[in-house]
């Protein structure tokens, strides 16, 4: 074999592994369409039959209409979209201060900083729960918007406070930012500087503007991560007016059955955000596993 038909079988062999690895992770997704367009009856069908036998497009109206969908959805948009700007705001700033200021002990604070990403969630759920209930006996008030639109109390359980202000800070995100912030050459500070500029000009007019790839590969990230998130919102939250999708999604499955050509619909309608979000800023997520490698 010459080396031009070589180098064609290696290149057609990566193909068929790539085209089946791909294949093997797409099947899940359209399988759940196809259940979300069928009825009961021909979910657990023998043999399984992909296509539906009657298009019930009508169960994504159904599964809409079965739980307060818009207001979960304000819910899941509200939390998320202030998470994603505060978690990128305080990394970045994290970011900065480990970066470019010097101060004694920073780096064995960014050590012990970048420690906590080895402790599980589950571990710190508990203490930053009570934290939570504390706070919430520092002001008893329920908020109505509109006189008739229940917004939760102001801090503690059962708040927007609880549910968007613990998600502000990442060791991840500020690992991820501060390592980017080192490539920058420091000689744009001094330069600052010389301008008369300090530390808040240098830092947004010159390292966030330039570190932009990083903080988007964040916001990204961040985005999936809080909109996807389903712990937290199930263990802080018990009322629907302000239960997140992932935990209104838990509705649609009873003690004893479940309607599962309704759960995939429902599931279809929170995951297509995500879709929208993966096709317009895939380069950011191949940058995310670029930063992801840099070495500080």
């Amino acid at each position: 074999m010459n080396t031009g038909r070589k180098a064609r079988f290696i290149h057609g062999v990566i193909f068929a592994a790539a085209l089946f690895g791909a294949m093997t992770m797409i099947a899940p997704l359209l399988w759940m369409i196809s259940t979300s367009l069928k009825q009961p009856s021909e979910v657990f069908t023998a043999p399984p039959h992909l296509l539906p036998g009657h298009w019930m497009w009508s169960n994504y109206a159904r599964a809409w209409n079965s739980i307060p969908f818009g207001r979960f959805y304000c819910n899941s948009v509200l939390v998320t979209l202030c998470v994603v700007a505060g978690q990128c705001l305080v990394s970045a700033m994290a970011g900065y201060a480990f970066a470019r200021l010097n101060f004694r002990g920073r780096d064995k604070i960014f050590f012990c900083y970048l420690a906590t990403l080895m402790v599980p969630g589950a571990v710190t759920m508990i203490p930053l729960f009570i934290i939570m209930k504390l706070l919430g006996g520092l002001w008893h008030a329920n908020i109505y918007m509109f006189d008739n639109i229940y917004m939760g109390s102001p801090l503690g359980l059962n708040s927007y406070f609880a549910l968007i202000v613990p998600g502000f800070f990442s060791a991840y995100g500020a690992f991820l930012l501060r390592q980017f912030f080192m490539g920058i050459p420091v000689e744009l500070d001094e330069a600052t500087k010389i301008d008369g500029g300090g530390h808040w000009t240098i830092f947004s007019k010159v390292t966030v503007p330039l570190s932009m790839p990083a903080v988007a590969t964040l916001a990204i990230f961040t985005l999936l991560g809080t909109w996807r998130d389903f712990i937290w919102p199930l263990v802080i939250v018990n009322t629907n007016e302000l239960k997140t999708l992932p935990v209104g999604l838990a509705a649609f499955q009873g003690l004893y059955s479940t309607d599962w050509a309704l759960l995939m619909a429902a599931s279809l309608i929170v995951m297509a955000p995500l879709i929208i979000v993966f096709f317009f800023a895939q380069r950011f997520f191949v940058e995310g596993i670029k930063l992801q490698g840099i070495k500080g």
